[in-house]
């Protein structure tokens, strides 16, 4: 990486490094992921940054980048989780399957959104997580209003039927539990 790459990552993370640094701990609920994929972010931003259209806000264009690579993170971990359950626990305890746990609502919706259609995730990210409205999202994800809501009624209904496979919990308010719907 040359000195002038260096400085571009740099001045690009002290203008947007905490808005991405949170938007990443508030998907992955880690600090220290959240760093790293704050980190890996700004790299993949610079080098992608001759792709970055000015009809956007550069945070909006962070903001894409930081959902859809800690997406893609929650689905490789989800993966990989499933194949050591698959592979590896049965034969360090000698069950066919673990015991599976009862997670609470957060991560319940980390698992659903790891093996979700990644628009569909998306919008449930930013409208049921984030308290965005349906027109922000939009924005957001560069489709129309009613697009959001037809992706968020095929979210909803494909997470609903992953959850009535399991125990039922407890509803709260939202989705989940989480944000509230705005229209």
């Amino acid at each position: 990486m040359s000195r002038t790459d260096s400085q571009q990552i740099a001045s690009l993370f002290d203008q947007h490094g905490p808005r991405v640094y949170r938007r990443a701990l508030r998907l992955l609920g880690n600090p220290a992921d959240a760093e790293e994929a704050t980190q890996e972010i700004f790299i993949r931003a610079l080098r992608a940054a001759q792709g970055f259209r000015q009809q956007s806000q550069m945070t909006t264009w962070l903001y894409q980048i930081t959902t859809h690579y800690c997406l893609n993170l929650i689905r490789d971990r989800t993966r990989r989780a499933e194949l050591h359950e698959e592979h590896v626990a049965p034969m360090v305890d000698g069950t066919d399957k673990p015991d599976p746990a009862h997670p609470d609502d957060l991560l319940l919706l980390r698992r659903l959104l790891s093996t979700a259609d990644e628009r569909q995730a998306a919008a449930a990210v930013y409208v049921f997580l984030d308290g965005m409205s349906h027109e922000e999202a939009a924005e957001v994800l560069g489709v129309s209003k009613r697009t959001v809501g037809n992706l968020l009624e095929r979210f909803q209904a494909w997470a609903g039927a992953q959850v009535s496979q399991q125990p039922p919990e407890p509803k709260k308010s939202g989705f989940l539990g989480f944000g509230r719907r705005r229209s």
